[in-house]
């Protein structure tokens, strides 16, 4: 059996004896937070548990290493429209330690798609077209890095209110262990 036919197997059985019903929730998050973090298979569990957050608490965006990389791209969309539309309150970019974003390598990864059938015409044609690949596939040498620089697009987008609270961590992958690097609270006067 392929993955898709075992997944919608499992969902037919999931719907049908209802057990989604312990996780019905508002689209509305309850602890009014948005968390930006990485995508590592590692904190799928763990980072809501070392958080406690339950189902329904936060808008939770993901991607490869907590990266805000554009001012005006996806992720600083989804924040936007958390605390707009949704009711957020608070910004948590979480990192973690052993992070595959650190020392990413560009060449690296082209290389991979090239095994995979990316022509080299495709690579050439896109870099043509203004888009650095090299720029783009780079990920930092620090978790701490991604971090800072992460919250601080947050902190200081013009659309977003200077006195919205953008905190920064970083996890431990294993323990669950959460590292503060900023403390949103300080940059708008508040008490942590």
């Amino acid at each position: 059996m392929n993955l898709i036919s075992e997944i919608l197997n499992y969902n037919k059985e999931f719907v049908e004896t209802k057990q989604y019903q312990e996780f019905l929730t508002t689209k509305f998050p309850d602890k009014r937070m948005v968390v930006l973090t990485c995508m590592d298979t590692r904190l799928v569990e763990l980072l809501p548990k070392a958080m406690n957050l339950q189902n329904g608490d936060a808008k939770i965006i993901k991607n490869a290493g907590a990266i805000v990389s554009h001012p005006f791209g996806s992720v600083m969309r989804s924040i936007i429209v958390a605390v707009y539309q949704l009711e957020a309150d608070e910004i948590f970019v979480i990192g973690h330690y052993d992070c595959g974003m650190t020392g990413l390598n560009s060449e690296s990864v082209i290389a991979k798609a090239k095994n995979r059938g990316i022509s080299d015409d495709v690579i050439e044609t896109l870099g043509h077209s203004g888009i650095d690949l090299s720029r783009w596939l780079t990920g930092f040498n620090h978790v701490r890095e991604g971090i800072e620089k992460s919250v601080n697009i947050i902190r200081n987008h013009p659309l977003l209110p200077k006195n919205l609270p953008v905190h920064g961590l970083i996890m431990d992958p294993e323990s669950g262990r959460l590292d503060l690097v900023e403390a949103g609270y300080e940059s708008d006067g508040s008490v942590s």
